[in-house]
């Protein structure tokens, strides 16, 4: 399977172009945190207007169709976009948004046109930021055990319950939500998915304060809907069907889209044992160090090759089965092991923001907290397991099929 990105001469040009232009609209202090808890409202809002002037670009979304607010371009002109943010520190959008990053691409496939047409251009040109909720006090990996309800009532649904880990710190202007629609009804066949605007009459937020820092500055909100009136023209997907559209996202979120970028904590990694000395001696000389940084390095390469294989086959509208879990699972496993060698490398030094002593500017840090969250959310490890032996046909005579996507698929983290 050749996956290879090869640049002609035209995406040569191109990539120029984009280069430049960066250059001109990411400034020397454009904020990358290496903990997103440090991230204030400032930033917050200065990413969200790099990722506003992408949209007006057509970059933000650069193979989606034009018509929706995207691009209309190639999967090479895609890859170059990502990549050359990747190589500024940023990713595709530059904030955190699993509204556009995941619901487009739902849309796309679940949406009427109608719906599509009043959603899809603002979600990609950057103008709205959407959060997913979908995990409630009591049901996580078995989302389908979900409590919150939307009873149908006339041109509205009255929706009550509570959605935890939700979001960041920061602004949002709309829901992409999984509820209970017939509370009697047969499991799986009792949901609905809504699209709905998040200043709605009814809804209110609390923080939850978390170790987790990845993307949600540390902070995520507990959201509480009290008799909430959801206009029905916010259901996606029809009647009852929110389980068929959730398995659509779950794609996404398990690892489909795949990913371009290099592990970043790999080349800080190199840069501090390269420059690093301990008892006067340099800190890549030492046999032990050495032999754990080749068992990081396997362990980032293997992600990198599985996250183009992926980023490749969803964007070429290949047939997809296990890949996306497959990743998904490898990507949390050895994101724990590659944690684990960085502290056994550098000892108390990866658990300091300390300059003096870190290099890293508080990756490595960071990193040691969010490698041992980072199991969970999106499925975790045990889930991810499941799904693979089901695609792959263990135990069952009919193997599982993936989740509907269309050729769209969202930008690359």
């Amino acid at each position: 399977m050749d996956f290879e990105i090869r640049e002609s001469p035209e995406i040569q040009e191109f990539r120029r172009e984009v280069s430049d232009w960066l250059d001109e609209n990411v400034e020397d202090d454009f904020p990358a945190h290496a903990d997103p808890r440090d991230v204030t409202y400032e930033d917050f809002l200065t990413t969200r207007g790099l990722g506003r002037k992408l949209g007006e670009k057509r970059w933000l979304w650069a193979t989606a169709p034009r018509e929706y607010g995207g691009g209309g371009l190639s999967l090479e002109h895609g890859f170059v976009i990502d990549d050359e943010l990747n190589n500024r520190d940023l990713s595709n959008p530059p904030y955190y948004d699993p509204g556009s990053r995941y619901g487009g691409p739902v849309l796309m496939v679940w949406g009427t046109e109608e719906q599509k047409r009043k959603w899809l251009p603002d979600m990609f040109s950057g103008k709205l930021v959407g959060w997913q909720l979908f995990t409630e006090p009591g049901a996580g990996s078995d989302l389908y055990s979900l409590t919150t309800t939307a009873v149908r009532d006339g041109d509205h649904y009255i929706m009550n319950g509570q959605k935890a880990f939700v979001g960041t710190a920061y602004d949002v202007d709309y829901w992409v939500i999984l509820v209970r629609t017939d509370p009697e009804g047969e499991r799986y066949k009792n949901l609905g998915w809504f699209h709905m605007p998040a200043t709605l009459p009814g809804i209110s937020r609390s923080f939850m304060n978390l170790l987790w820092t990845d993307g949600t500055g540390g902070v995520s909100n507990l959201v509480t809907f009290d008799n909430v009136k959801v206009p029905a023209e916010c259901l996606v997907g029809g009647e009852n069907n929110g389980y068929e559209v959730s398995l659509s996202w779950a794609e996404l979120e398990h690892g489909v889209s795949g990913n371009i970028r290099p592990n970043r904590l790999m080349r800080r990694l190199i840069r501090h044992v390269a420059s690093a000395q301990v008892n006067g001696r340099p800190l890549r000389d030492d046999p032990d160090v050495q032999d754990l940084l080749a068992d990081t390095f396997i362990h980032a390469e293997i992600n990198r090759l599985l996250g183009m294989r992926n980023y490749w086959m969803s964007r070429a509208q290949q047939p997809i089965s296990y890949e996306g879990p497959q990743s998904s699972f490898v990507r949390k496993m050895s994101g724990l092991s590659i944690s684990e060698n960085i502290l056994r490398m550098l000892g108390p030094v990866a658990l300091t923001y300390d300059p003096k002593l870190d290099s890293s500017s508080g990756h490595f840090e960071t990193d040691q907290r969010s490698s041992i969250c980072a199991l969970h959310p999106g499925a975790t490890e045990d889930v991810q397991r499941v799904i693979m032996a089901r695609r792959i046909g263990i135990g069952r005579e009919v193997r599982e099929q993936p989740g509907k996507l269309t050729g769209l698929v969202t930008p690359a983290d």
